[in-house]
């Protein structure tokens, strides 16, 4: 028997050619899978585009906020976030902002059906953030990138308008900075009452310095400003600079250098990656070092923290790593307790004493609290009188006896100047 009726007669079995059928189908049909699968991916790869945001992306949050705005409402499937907002009447209104959940959500924007997934690794945690990693990813037809940008921007200017017209407060969360409780209202910078001048110096000197970058770079000088602070507690220091940022429409970065797990390399990392248009405030900077020239036995009392070196923040204010297009304020109780190294020009610009209280600032201060046809006159017997008591007297004190007399009257004001020391 030849090969060919070897295979001729399998043909005519009915069995094999059940068989070869069956397989053929088989065939054309993960073929067909495979082709539609490929051909999928050329469309996909070809006519679709898709944008990818991780939850560590500053626009992450902005993009969640405007989908709620946007699409939300359309979609079944939400996730719950309650805040809190205190409005000008004292009372606390409770808003719930519905954001799509995780799983794959459809919005129509700007003329195009948008594919929205949004994914969650329960595994997975961002270090950053300590939460499950997150993305979002946007899938649409075509291949035109400005509808992202614009569609980004549309949720950038929407979470500047939720600011406006307020101060941001940053904290250091692990390597990057978060925003720490919610927006302040701006506090008028005549609200913060210092001594005469010292208020317009500071406020002048700081718009001088954003306004002139250009003169900075022909000179070769790097592009950062440094503030000193001193005085003693309780004068305004921190109440002053809140204002500030306020007036110059800045946000303000706290930055605790005693922080536990604070080192010199995060230390950098966070000095770079601050916000743009913020102060980088450091409180009590006295209390977080150790000066060359103190004692052994001052020395021995800071030993066992956890803390930066100073040579580190040395040289994160004014080294090689350095940030440019930064403004940095520093405050302490205790000028003489800074190592000179801290607060030498290049590090610290501008040093201003922020003190007791002095004759002018008392009557301001009184005529902020207490007005009307004796304002003026009063102001000036009040002053007078804390004067010549001969003691020192602190804004915060002054403050606290307006508030004990709020609904008291000029002359009872005038009559018990004395109890403004019974509470220091």
């Amino acid at each position: 028997m030849t090969i060919t009726d070897y295979f001729g007669g399998l043909a005519d079995n009915p069995y094999f050619g059940a068989g070869f059928g069956l397989f053929s189908v088989g065939l054309v049909t993960a073929m067909g899978r495979k082709g539609m699968q490929a051909g999928f991916i050329l469309f996909r790869r070809h006519y679709m585009i898709t944008l990818e945001v991780p939850c560590r992306d500053k626009s992450y949050q902005w993009l969640l906020q405007w989908i709620t705005k946007r699409g939300a409402r359309k979609t079944q499937h939400l996730s719950v976030e309650t805040t809190f907002v205190q409005k000008d009447t004292g009372h606390v209104s409770t808003n719930y902002d519905f954001i799509p959940s995780v799983g794959t959500h459809i919005m129509w924007y700007n003329g195009h059906w948008i594919r929205v997934e949004r994914t969650r690794e329960q595994h997975t945690l961002d270090l950053h953030m300590g939460t499950p990693f997150e993305t979002v990813t946007l899938t649409a037809l075509g291949q035109n990138k400005e509808m992202f940008y614009k569609m980004l921007e549309e949720a950038r200017q929407l979470a500047l308008k939720e600011t406006e017209g307020k101060v941001v407060m940053y904290t250091a969360m692990g390597s990057e900075w978060r925003p720490f409780g919610h927006p302040r209202k701006k506090r008028n910078i005549n609200s913060v009452i210092l001594d005469d001048g010292i208020s317009d110096r500071i406020v002048a000197d700081c718009k001088e310095f954003i306004t002139n970058h250009k003169w900075y770079t022909d000179r070769g000088i790097p592009y950062r400003r440094g503030f000193l602070l001193h005085g003693p507690p309780g004068c305004g220091k921190s109440s002053f600079i809140t204002a500030l940022a306020g007036e110059i429409e800045y946000g303000i970065c706290l930055l605790n250098l005693s922080e536990r797990g604070l080192t010199d390399d995060r230390l950098n990392h966070l000095l770079n990656v601050a916000p743009q248009q913020t102060i980088i405030l450091l409180e009590d900077i006295d209390a977080a070092f150790v000066s060359r020239e103190d004692t052994q036995q001052q020395k021995a009392a800071y030993e066992g923290l956890n803390r930066v070196t100073f040579s580190g923040l040395l040289n994160c204010l004014d080294g090689v790593a350095s940030t440019e297009a930064r403004i940095v304020f520093m405050t302490t109780n205790y000028l003489n307790r800074l190592d000179p190294a801290l607060i030498r020009p290049g590090r610290v610009d501008v040093k201003e004493y922020i003190g007791y209280c002095s004759q002018s600032q008392l009557e301001l201060m009184f005529l902020r609290f207490y007005n009307g046809t004796e304002g003026a006159e009063n102001a000036k017997k009040f002053a007078e009188k804390v004067m010549s008591f001969g003691k020192n007297v602190s804004p915060a004190q002054v403050q606290g006896y307006f508030m004990v007399h709020k609904m008291s009257d000029q002359q009872t004001v005038l009559e018990n100047v004395a109890d403004i020391w019974e509470n220091k």
